[in-house]
């Protein structure tokens, strides 16, 4: 069985029998947590065993699978239990909406995953709460505005990145290769002139570095063995995952007090150049004004910046992989995009306002947005406060995962929830439909908040992109054999692949 599987690989100092031994003698000390369903009350879901609850009926390497399947057996709201740990799962858009929306205060709250406390603390703004995530959010979204996001400045920065990714992509002559370093370098440099006030040379080893280890702590996150680590701490904190992720948060914040010690040496208040010096002029007027209780503090513009950094980075980069691939795969698709963008804009720069022109390709965007399903179950909420929702009650401090994957392939939404189908987002005319169930970005008090520079970063990317090269599979691969199977992580990224991008202009 999988879970023994994780037991026997994370368990170098303790044997599996002892391991088993402390689980039971923890049981019949606090079996009592298993009897919250009593109350009929609550949400229904799968009999847990004790201290194990359904780990067992879960495949841990894509839990959101067997989530999935549950809620056809119970219901949109049902009750499973990771190890000792009750959830919630919220399924279908309807349900999930109506509780991230519509209960946004009970539902808003952030249940942070151990090995995610261990790294920020509760600073920050991803895993927080509080007065401290109101203030960090309003913060960040008002100084990324500021600084560009959403607006012409940025776009300008976007296309800019853009051309040293094109020049990139041209060295490799239309020879096989892997696109994932390269394009993380280019999307990350767009969060990283908003945040440090300037971007990075590919070459730049130590931005560079930033780059690979933090999509690497991604990966590392969302393994079977870190997952058992949240859940049993006491028997699998020696996992190799876990000090890998701590070396990891280690060096990149190392290299960030460089980076804010070289900032704070140039500050200058009149001329703010990025979030950081901002957030350092800030902290400075406070201090001034002889107020040091604010949550303007080291620890959550450390906290906030690597939010930024890595929610910057990977969704758009990765959403952008999955374009190309699946561009790769069906070619039909990709020549009705390039036609359009032949026809409406020729060979001069995409610009943000042509999206209203180009009904075909911004399908194709939103469509790749939705099946590679990202975050498939979201970050883990919390509930506030007790609450009744759809006739279920669910106590305060509950865990609760609103199930993105069951809003983006619910069947009663999308004609073709699992498969690459464009005409999800065009009426019978052709022109370009919203469709309500499409929340790759969440919704309610959590929503992403850097959902406009995504947006204007996968239309520039991807168009610009596609007026340069035609992506095809290497040499010897068929477009069947390209796999659309997602590598296992916190975030679903492709699997290890390389696709050819041939010059056409």
């Amino acid at each position: 069985m999988e879970i023994l599987d994780v037991f026997l690989q994370s368990s170098s100092s303790v044997s599996l029998l002892g391991a088993l031994l402390v689980l039971l003698l923890v049981y019949l000390v606090s079996s009592s947590s298993f009897n919250s369903q009593e109350d009929r009350k609550e949400p229904p879901g799968p009999k847990p065993l004790p201290v194990l609850g359904n780990l067992l009926q879960l495949d841990l390497k894509r839990p959101y699978n067997t989530l999935l399947k549950l809620s056809k057996k119970y219901g949109s709201v049902f009750t499973v239990y990771f190890g000792p740990k009750k959830v919630v799962v919220l399924a279908g858009y309807k349900t999930v909406k109506e509780a991230l929306v519509n209960y946004a205060d009970e539902f808003g709250d952030r249940d942070s995953l151990l090995i995610a406390h261990e790294m920020n603390q509760g600073h920050g703004i991803v895993w927080s709460n509080g007065d401290s995530w109101k203030e960090m959010r309003r913060f960040a979204l008002t100084n990324l505005r500021d600084f560009g996001m959403g607006k012409k400045a940025c776009e300008d920065k976007i296309t800019e990145e853009c051309h040293y990714l094109i020049e990139v992509f041209k060295k490799f002559k239309g020879e096989a290769f892997d696109i994932t370093q390269s394009m993380n370098y280019a999307v990350s440099n767009i969060i990283c002139s908003i945040v440090y006030g300037s971007r990075f040379d590919y070459s730049d080893l130590k931005f560079t570095s930033m780059v690979d280890q933090i999509n690497k702590r991604i990966q590392l996150v969302g393994s079977p063995s870190i997952q058992m680590y949240n859940l049993f701490p006491w028997i699998c904190q020696w996992v190799s995952e876990r000090r890998e992720i701590q070396n990891i948060t280690a060096s990149f914040k190392k290299e960030n007090l460089d980076l804010f010690s070289h900032l704070k040496e140039t500050l200058n208040p009149q001329m703010c150049r990025g979030f950081v010096e901002a957030f350092l002029i800030r902290k400075q007027n406070l201090e001034e004004s002889g107020i040091t209780n604010s949550h303007f503090h080291n620890e959550n513009l450390m906290e906030t910046v690597l939010n930024l950094f890595v929610a910057g980075t990977e969704t758009t980069s990765t959403t952008l992989r999955w374009a190309l691939l699946l561009m790769a795969k069906y070619p039909k698709i990709q020549n009705q995009v390039k036609e359009e963008l032949s026809r409406v804009i020729g060979s001069r720069q995409v610009q943000v306002e042509d999206r209203k022109n180009l009904p075909f390709t911004d399908a194709v965007i939103h469509e790749t947005q939705r099946l590679a399903n990202i975050v498939p179950m979201s970050v883990p909420h919390r509930t506030s406060q007790d609450v009744t929702f759809q006739g279920h009650f669910i106590k305060k401090g509950t865990t609760v995962y609103p199930l993105l994957t069951s809003v983006l392939y619910d069947e009663s939404e999308w004609e073709s929830p699992h498969t690459f189908y464009p005409a999800h987002f065009l009426d019978k005319d052709g022109k370009f439909v919203k469709r309500d169930a499409f929340m790759p970005f969440s919704a309610g008090r959590r929503i992403c908040l850097g959902e406009s520079l995504a947006r204007m970063e996968l239309l520039i990317f991807f168009t610009t992109l596609l007026q340069h090269f035609r992506f095809t599979p290497p040499p010897g691969v068929s477009e069947d054999e390209l796999d659309l199977t997602p590598r296992v992580g916190f975030t679903l990224n492709p699997s290890p692949h390389k696709l050819c991008a041939v010059s056409c202009m």
